[in-house]
């Protein structure tokens, strides 16, 4: 598996996976205007958009395919994590995670995440040491938890 930072022509890719994986794990419990809502805003344009404010993107990528990619804003906040499903459970989430917190580390960050997690991905971060910090909630038609990672886990 290579980790790498994410290149402009990753961008079709990325685009085209998330929206595989939000389709099937996330908007399928939102209302129709809030699944439409998610989708577009997380598009080709809107990876661009957020690429443009400052969100940092790597990409794993085995045997030559994007097999996931990850995204953390103002070096806290882990904004995408998404992994193809036939690379399940098999240590990308993790390792993408790994990848995008010692970045944010490095160029700056206290070590302190927060993430919006979807209900199909509580599990994954509480396994990376997140914690559930409030109930669920839901803001233009998508529900999510908000978690919390302190940094004190011993890596």
């Amino acid at each position: 598996m290579l980790i790498r930072p994410l290149a402009a022509t990753d961008i079709p890719a990325v685009a085209a996976l998330l929206r595989e994986l939000a389709r099937e794990f996330i908007v399928h419990e939102s209302p129709p205007e809030g699944a439409s809502t998610f989708l577009a805003e997380n598009g080709e344009m809107g990876v661009r958009g957020f690429l443009a404010r400052g969100h940092v993107y790597h990409v794993a990528i085995i045997d030559g395919q994007l097999a996931g990619f990850v995204a953390v804003r103002d070096h806290s906040h882990l904004f995408h994590l998404f992994v193809g499903k036939r690379w399940h459970r098999c240590g990308v989430a993790r390792a993408l995670w790994e990848t995008a917190r010692d970045a944010a580390l490095a160029a700056g960050g206290d070590g302190a995440f927060t993430v919006n997690s979807s209900n199909y991905a509580v599990p994954v971060y509480e396994a990376f040491g997140f914690v559930r910090v409030g109930p669920t909630q839901c803001a233009k038609g998508l529900y999510f938890n908000p978690m919390r990672f302190a940094g004190h886990e011993d890596a």
